[in-house]
């Protein structure tokens, strides 16, 4: 145990000045989400609908093409919040994922290799192939409860049942304190965003039954909810279900602070579609991370990590993310999505 808290002193303390007082020291962790965008491997599994990968689009040169992914998003995840903190993210929220085999790839890669890190993921039903999962630095984190949760959906035009994205619960200890996360997935607006709603709508649903467990269980818990929600700060979803508000002022400790909202209403975004930007990648914290004396960990800032690589340069997506596939071909480029992540403080 002394071991593994020298080396989180080494690695987090960092020293600002809050509110015009003196200079002091922190702690600090970076909490990310990240679309990684059809992080599929090269094997076609009889058991799935993996052959809506676009990898598998590609007759030659599979492996090589796999092995670049795998290296880009390393770069990535490996940045996110470096800047702030000199460390690799300490949790980090994925989608897109075929399975757990291709987590364990992601953080044998690159700089993730040294991070040590563990992982935290279920099979979903989903039509396409794809999961969410949750990585996370074994030396900071310690893993106590995981689980799924199943949203039960019908198709809006013919009553078929509909296969989605489990909603995933880690239950865990951060330097000793506890916190839950819940990463998400939402579906998908196919066939119009307003034919599309009530199955966001009911993710939502489940997705604050599972926020009123956690509550009715644990005494104030520090919950955060992330994710794509395949919807906008404003959208009923979020806004009107998860009642998320925009104004950390009026968040008390039962309710839910969405701090991209006001980003959100900037023109800011995290993909872009006909011109247009969406913000569906989000991270939304519980009121209880709000204390300002920053006595345990509380939230500091957040951030989109949006550096010029992952921007394509040139061409008709110019000023887009720069995506891995298109057009049946592989671009070697990142993600459709650019990452979201929130950073927690605690003073020494």
């Amino acid at each position: 145990m002394k071991k593994i808290i020298f080396k989180s002193f080494i690695l987090s303390i960092f020293i600002i000045n809050l509110c015009c007082a003196q200079d002091k020291k922190y702690k600090i962790h970076t909490i990310s989400f990240y679309n990684v965008e059809n992080l599929f491997d090269t094997i076609n599994d009889v058991n799935k609908n993996d052959e809506a990968s676009p990898i598998m689009e590609i007759q030659n040169g599979r492996s090589e093409i796999y092995e670049k992914k795998l290296v880009n998003l390393s770069r990535v995840i490996s940045e996110i919040g470096f800047s702030e903190t000199k460390s690799l993210p300490t949790i980090v929220g994925l989608s897109e994922v075929e399975n757990k085999k291709v987590i364990e790839d992601l953080i044998a890669t690159g700089k993730l290799k040294n991070g040590n890190y563990g992982i935290s993921h279920f099979d979903s039903p989903d039509r396409r192939g794809i999961d969410v999962a949750l990585i996370y630095r074994k030396d900071f984190f310690e893993v106590l409860n995981e689980n799924s949760h199943y949203l039960e959906l019908y198709s809006f035009n013919s009553g078929d049942r509909y296969y989605t994205r489990d909603q995933l619960v880690v239950d865990g200890l951060l330097e000793g304190e506890r916190m839950f996360f819940i990463v998400n997935h939402w579906p998908s607006r196919s066939g119009g965003e307003m034919r599309s709603r009530p199955s966001r709508n009911k993710a939502a649903e489940l997705n604050m039954s599972i926020i009123d467990s956690l509550r009715s269980v644990h005494k104030n818990p520090k919950i955060m909810t992330m994710g794509d929600f395949n919807d906008d700060p404003k959208n009923e979803s979020i806004k009107k279900i998860l009642s998320a508000k925009k104004n950390r002022e009026n968040v008390k400790d039962e309710e839910l602070y969405n701090p991209y909202e006001r980003m959100h209403s900037k023109g800011v975004g995290t993909l872009a579609y006909r011109d247009n930007w969406n913000l569906f990648d989000q991270i939304i914290l519980s009121g209880t991370f709000l204390d300002q004396s920053f006595k345990d960990f509380s939230f500091y800032k957040s951030l989109i990590y949006n550096k010029k690589y992952l921007f394509n340069q040139s061409g008709r997506f110019k000023g887009y993310p720069f995506r891995s596939f298109g057009g049946g071909s592989y671009l070697d480029g990142f993600s459709d999505h650019l990452p979201v992540y929130v950073l927690l403080i605690k003073e020494l």
